[in-house]
């Protein structure tokens, strides 16, 4: 595994949030990085400029990157291997940071090398488990060079939801894209050739402020960090084998299944091992109410298809909205299929045509089996489905910038 000894040459202008929601000023941010082994971090510098005929306040920050022994971008890959770069962490160049007190405002975000950060041991996101975060990808177009983003702004919106839950303040929806971005670009030489892969990205929100009462942290970081990815199930884009879960649960009504706090993944372990011990890709949820109606497996959103009629979980607290979810609802009405989302039974599930899971990391993955208190039931002939197969080309065909994005989901970064 390569690790970056030195920085890839930027020569980007791009938006860096205010550090003030509020104000009405435009601040132009400029930064330049000396590349000696010995600097750490990307300074941002402000200055004040006009007032947005909006009101808007907008920031602009100008990223230059420089090496004093060479003017020459660095544009070349890293040098992995490509082909098997599977599902894991790989260490990349930068993170970016910022920080928050509580009650207070994110600025100041910086990029920092990649690495280990310090907090406190009665850190809230320690002790209590107040944290957040997200996924999202990016990938490198055809021609090499332009990089897409996907939705990030549902992102941004998700996490600020999620942080209105647990009591943390959260970056803007402008200030969460253009970390993203900054990140991202930072990153480039990362983001896989066409077709190998994607740059899985992973903000954070914690609350690393000392705290030893139950009580909200009074400090919080902001980071975003990335690696390439490849398939996340070992069966790639094969059909996963899924167990239904009866006993142990994911979520409660008025708990925090609906948001993306970090106690929801660990909740989930004890199962997922048990499964995986047992030859199963994951762990298909049931409501911890009557046992009988789908919520969602480990780390994504389950669908069935019968009749042509696709049905998913609504969204009612107990399940995360995915956002490969809903994108994946609107791409299949927009192919002029009926999607219903509501409460949908196991009984129904074990009569389904097709069956298939959506999430950042998986995508689309067609089920290729459920077994539930011992039953097994086979779907399909070791591949997707027809309705399956169809809406994961539309949208990974999207994703990937192979086709016009009428949708105006995806961002482009050159």
């Amino acid at each position: 595994m390569e690790r970056a000894t030195h920085s890839p040459s930027l020569n980007q202008s791009y938006l860096l949030s205010p550090s003030r929601a509020s104000t009405t000023r435009l601040h132009s941010f400029s930064f330049t990085r000396n590349l000696s082994p010995s600097t750490s971090s990307i300074k941002l510098q402000r200055s004040s400029s006009s007032v947005s005929s909006s009101g808007v306040s907008l920031t602009r920050c100008n990223a230059v990157l420089s090496n004093s022994s060479s003017s020459k971008d660095v544009t070349e890959l890293a040098d992995i291997d490509w082909d098997n770069i599977g599902f894991g962490l790989k260490p990349t160049d930068y993170m970016y940071v910022m920080k928050c007190n509580l009650g207070g405002e994110f600025s100041n975000g910086e990029l920092q090398r990649f690495g280990n950060i310090e907090v406190s041991p009665s850190a809230g996101v320690l002790n209590y488990g107040q944290g957040l975060f997200e996924g999202m990808k990016a990938y490198r177009k055809q021609d090499g060079k332009n990089i897409l983003l996907f939705r990030p702004e549902e992102n941004a919106t998700r996490m600020r939801c999620g942080a209105e839950r647990m009591c943390m303040p959260a970056p803007t929806i402008d200030q969460f894209v253009e970390a993203v971005k900054a990140t991202v670009l930072a990153n480039k030489r990362w983001v896989p050739p066409p077709g190998k892969g994607s740059l899985y990205i992973r903000p954070l929100l914690m609350g690393t402020g000392a705290v030893l009462g139950l009580a909200p942290a009074p400090e919080y970081t902001f980071l975003v960090y990335v690696s390439p990815v490849g398939n996340y199930f070992k069966e790639g884009v094969s059909p996963i084998n899924l167990i239904v879960e009866s006993e142990f649960h994911r979520a409660t009504p008025g708990g925090t299944g609906g948001v993306k706090t970090i106690g929801n993944y660990a909740a989930v372990l004890k199962a997922q091992s048990v499964a995986k011990a047992k030859g199963y890709s994951d762990v298909l949820y049931l409501d911890c109410i009557y046992k009988r109606y789908l919520e969602e497996v480990s780390s994504c959103n389950i669908f069935i298809v019968k009749d042509n009629v696709i049905s998913t979980p609504e969204i009612r607290g107990t399940i995360l909205p995915g956002i490969t979810r809903k994108s994946i609802v609107d791409v299949a009405r927009s192919q002029g299929l009926k999607v219903e989302e509501r409460n949908v039974t196991v009984d129904e599930l074990l009569e389904a045509d097709e069956v298939f899971c959506t999430g950042t990391a998986v995508v689309v993955s067609p089920v290729g089996s459920i077994t539930y208190k011992g039953k097994r039931v086979s779907y399909g002939e070791g591949s997707f489905g027809p309705v399956s197969e169809k809406l994961y080309t539309v949208l990974t065909s999207l994703q990937m910038g192979l086709t016009e994005d009428n949708m105006k989901w995806t961002v482009n970064l050159s």
